[in-house]
């Protein structure tokens, strides 16, 4: 195919989860952030538990608009569309707290681990 680069090593493929301030974000009583903030959290715990979260955090910057992203994760499910739904059920997302999309992230295979995942041996 031209235009294709042509690599001499292999690529790992993982799904990765990029968050944004929601628009609802600005709008909802302090309360009601901390709650689905704190309900984010066990979200995001409970995937970890799952195995279908690798690794997930906040990640800050200067403000700017359109807002910068404030969370990053990856999964390694082998679906895009299966982790943009498991993120799509996050109560911060669904109630416009935050705003996901999952993105295809490739890298030289073997030059990510994560000693804090549970694997079955």
């Amino acid at each position: 195919m031209a235009g294709t680069p042509r690599l001499d090593f292999a690529l790992d493929t993982y799904e990765c989860i990029v968050l944004y301030p929601g628009p609802a974000g600005r709008v909802l009583p302090k309360e009601t952030v901390q709650r689905l903030q704190a309900e984010h959290t066990a979200h995001m715990r409970a995937l970890q538990r799952r195995g279908l979260v690798l690794v997930a955090g906040s990640i800050d910057g200067p403000a700017r608009e359109p807002a910068p992203p404030i969370g990053i994760g990856l999964a390694r499910t082998g679906s895009v569309d299966g982790v943009r739904s498991v993120m799509e059920a996050d109560p911060a997302v669904q109630a416009g707290l935050y705003m996901v999309d999952v993105l295809s992230f490739l890298c030289p295979a073997g030059s990510l681990e994560f000693p804090l995942v549970k694997t079955d041996s």
